[in-house]
């Protein structure tokens, strides 16, 4: 009788994925931790710097405030910033939500440790001095550089380095809105950037640990109190949510183009006043600091006015000007380089977009309404959205705040146009939009960035081993501006063979002295092609699997 084989890579693999489930918890735990830490770190060094019971009130304290303080301490707060981002940082940019995303998809989930630490930092001090940004980024990014350097540690390979970066996000989403679902959707639907099989179970295991240290500290509550008198008039009030979305889209986009823009004036005023880039946030601190003497809802994160705008305690004309202010005061924080995200300015205008529109409905149709601040929730749903990218886990966010289906099919309408509208302007979301700035084409799919995952250096062939090749020939390409230099990546090189039709290109490598290049190798088209191809496979067993 034949019995038969044993399998033993059942076992191995089955020791793997144990093995990949416990570093998701680890992560988890880290990336709840990250949140609550970071919450409370804030809280405490805002309501000592300003004096106030709790950040939460800081609005209402506003007045008893004295005047040097709100105008000082977003200068300090500035200044202290930019010396930490000078020092720690070879750009003076703070890592945000996009570069998590950068790493998850061309890093093997690996991000910068020292420049991650030197943000949060940053981030924490603009938040708490005055600074007008959110809390949520800043989180998430703490919370992968934990994944990257746990990543580091266990010698994990690509893909289980870009499903821990994606377990990273979802615990710190979780943590920040209590919110397990919609911090697992996030993770796979902003930064992983696919929903595949493999990475849903360790994603679901650190979202969950991430929400249970939240409730440990701060109990089973959500971020708002959403009113419960919410009744919506399905049929007949659907058309109204649908134009709030599109407005809402609209809002978006002039947010983010605005954003845009502000930060290349901003390194156009820089460059041109040879301003040095530790003063920068100072500047923008200042103009904060006179911004927030006449308006302090400004200050921070903004939850008071969001929660003020969600439940109707603001009149028309406040909603409208507190939701200008507050585009202009995240636009000069982040074109200042101060620190923070646009996750909670986004929640915050949607708000305050979706209650304005609330009103001019209401007193249209009164007798069919659901009342202001459904439009408010609606909005606030649709603008971050919009802005984020993120319409499945933002609707799933405002669901799991009010757990009322009814209210979540307003959402999904209004969500679902804005981000259509938005998209059909930027074509991509902020984040991906930061990251094409930089010359990074996350948005063009793996096709596209995963040609700059390879340096020439690492695929050419030594010289050496290209003795059937004529040393003069290459040398003659060289001088002809044909090589290329051994940092480049195939990004660079399939361009050059595209276009002049070669089958080889010299790599060169330029001396730091004034002498000629030299020829350390030869990259091979067809060397290339088969990176490429090995990657694009791996890619779709990694998606598909």
């Amino acid at each position: 009788m034949e019995f038969p084989k044993i399998n033993h890579n059942v076992k191995t693999n089955t020791l793997d994925m144990i093995r990949f489930w416990v570093l998701a918890l680890f992560v988890g735990i880290g990336g709840g931790l990250s949140a609550v830490s970071f919450r409370l770190g804030l809280e405490e060094l805002q309501a000592w710097l300003y004096g106030v019971p709790h950040v939460n009130v800081l609005h209402s304290y506003a007045n008893s405030v004295p005047w040097y303080l709100i105008v000082g301490l977003p200068i300090i707060g500035g200044l202290v910033v930019g010396i930490i981002l000078h020092r720690f940082t070879d750009d003076g940019r703070v890592r945000s939500v996009a570069d998590v995303i950068e790493g998850a998809a061309i890093k093997d989930g690996r991000i910068e440790h020292k420049e991650g630490w030197a943000s949060a930092m940053a981030s924490l001090i603009t938040l708490s001095s005055g600074g007008s940004s959110g809390r949520e980024g800043p989180v998430v990014h703490l919370a992968a550089v934990i994944a990257s350097w746990i990543s580091h540690k266990a010698k994990v390979n690509g893909v289980t380095g870009r499903d821990l970066m994606g377990c990273a996000a979802a615990a710190a989403v979780s943590a920040s809105f209590n919110a397990p679902i919609a911090g697992a959707l996030f993770a796979m639907e902003v930064v992983m950037r696919h929903f595949a099989i493999r990475s849903f179970a360790p994603i679901v295991i650190a979202s969950v640990s991430g929400t249970v240290i939240n409730r440990l500290w701060f109990g089973d509550v959500t971020e708002f109190t959403i009113p419960q008198a919410n009744m919506l008039e399905f049929y007949v009030e659907l058309p109204a949510f649908a134009i709030l979305g599109l407005c809402s889209g609209i809002v978006a986009t002039i947010f983010m183009m605005a954003l845009y823009r502000a930060d290349d004036w901003g390194g156009f005023v820089q460059k041109t006043l040879r301003i040095p880039r530790w003063i920068r946030p100072m500047v923008a601190g200042a103009m904060l600091g006179v911004l927030a003497l006449f308006f302090p809802h400004i200050i921070g994160v903004g939850y008071e006015t969001t929660s003020a705008a969600l439940t109707g305690q603001l009149v028309f004309h406040e909603a409208v000007v507190f939701a200008v202010l507050k585009a202009v005061a995240v636009t000069i924080t982040i074109a200042g380089r101060m620190g923070g995200g646009v996750f909670s300015p986004s929640l915050m205008l949607g708000a305050l977009t979706g209650l304005t529109f609330g009103y001019i409905a209401v007193s249209v149709f009164p007798e069919v309404s659901g009342g202001e601040p459904l439009y408010a929730l609606a909005g606030m749903g649709a603008v971050a959205a919009a802005v984020l990218g993120s319409p499945i886990s933002t609707i799933m966010i405002i669901f799991e705040m009010t757990g009322d289906w009814q209210t979540g099919l307003a959402v999904m309408l209004a969500v679902s146009l804005s981000t259509a509208v938005a998209a059909s302007v930027n074509h991509k979301s902020f984040f991906l939009a930061q990251l094409s700035r930089r010359n990074v084409q996350i948005a063009a799919g793996p096709q596209a960035y995963l040609l700059h995952m390879f340096q020439v250096r690492k695929i050419m062939r030594p010289l050496e081993e290209c003795e059937q090749l004529d040393k003069d020939a290459l040398w003659e390409m060289v001088s002809s501006g044909h090589g290329i230099r051994a940092e480049s990546t195939l990004g660079d090189a399939l361009p050059q063979f595209e276009g002049q039709g070669c089958e080889w290109l010299p790599v060169i490598e330029v001396n730091t002295a004034d002498g000629p290049p030299n020829i350390i190798g030869v990259l091979f088209l067809v060397d290339s092609l088969k990176a490429y191809n090995r990657a694009l496979a791996a890619t779709a067993k990694e998606e598909h699997s």
